[in-house]
């Protein structure tokens, strides 16, 4: 098969176990179909970035996971996603917004709309308001939202099957000038060639707007395009694995005597790709994966002599 799968982690700490299993995945999803592997650290949360990007590379080599190409940073792709915003400017779907966060949660909602969601408050500003909100707010300078022409949008995931989600004018640039997430990742995953999203399943609620921005932007959508959101890693009181709740780290790990093969091996159990105990190599893992086998209940971690 042509095109490609991909890991995108974000530099704003050390991977746990249950990235290092999201990006397991995501390389026997490829490697199993044929696809190259991509690898995008995604640094444009300046704020959040903890400069572990090496680190995280050099983690995913240890367990064996390989990727083509040198990784791209998307933080290198500024005019890229610049050239996308002004796209859908021209198109009369984008506009300032100067809400702060808690602008909006004191909003009253729309009927229907998920918490949170954008009230539309800044959407049909004429001229002289815009102006005059822009002032209230200077030096600060306004986002920019997208004037979303759907509220909902269904996709099929190869394996929560079909879903549907709501879309609010999420925001396309935050006023300090960062790009958003959501229109960061549409624009990189097409330049790349990315026909294959594999990622953890609390992003599947993101997805309906990444597929809108798509077909607004003229690039690959599903069917085209696959998503498969995999399930997370829980620490022991059941919440998503953190830092908090201890050894969940290769650095971590290595301390206590657990090497980078037996973090492999207990992965692969996990995803009933080897027994207990087994020592596995990644090469095997693709001779042995079957992505309708593939546990669709999070994976609780309780520790590392467990």
């Amino acid at each position: 098969m042509s095109g490609a799968g991909r890991y995108a982690p974000s530099p704003s700490g050390e991977l746990h176990l249950g990235n290092l299993r999201t990006a397991l995945l995501a390389w026997l999803f490829a490697r199993a179909s044929g696809r190259r592997f991509l690898m995008r650290v995604e640094d444009l949360d300046r704020a959040r970035d903890a400069g572990c990007a090496a680190r995280q590379l050099e983690d995913l080599t240890r367990i064996g996971i390989d990727w083509d190409g040198a990784p791209v940073t998307q933080s290198a792709r500024g005019p890229e996603h610049g050239a996308a915003i002004d796209r859908l400017a021209a198109a009369g779907l984008v506009y300032e917004c100067t809400c702060t966060r808690r602008d909006i949660l004191s909003a009253p909602s729309a009927p229907h709309a998920p918490p949170g969601a954008y009230p539309g408050t800044c959407r049909d500003r004429g001229d002289e308001e815009r102006r005059a909100a822009r002032a209230s707010i200077a030096p600060r300078e306004p986002a920019l939202r997208l004037r979303a022409p759907l509220a909902e949008l269904e996709f099929d995931d190869l394996l929560l099957g079909r879903v549907r989600g709501d879309i609010d004018d999420l925001v396309l640039r935050r006023g300090d000038g960062t790009v958003a997430y959501n229109l960061a990742v549409v624009v990189d995953d097409a330049a790349m060639g990315v026909d294959q999203v594999v990622r953890g399943d609390d992003l599947a609620p993101s997805t309906p707007r990444q597929i809108l921005l798509q077909r607004l932007l003229g690039l690959p959508t599903p069917p085209a395009l696959e998503y498969a959101h995999v399930p997370l890693v829980l620490g022991p009181g059941g919440a998503r694995l953190a830092k908090r709740d201890g050894a969940v780290t290769l650095a971590d790990l290595r301390e206590l005597g657990v090497g980078a093969g037996e973090v492999l091996s207990r992965l692969a159990a996990s995803l009933g790709l080897a027994r207990p105990g087994e020592r596995v190599a990644t090469a095997q893992l693709i001779r042995r994966f079957d992505p309708a086998l593939i546990p669709r209940e999070p994976w609780v971690w309780s520790g590392a002599t467990s």
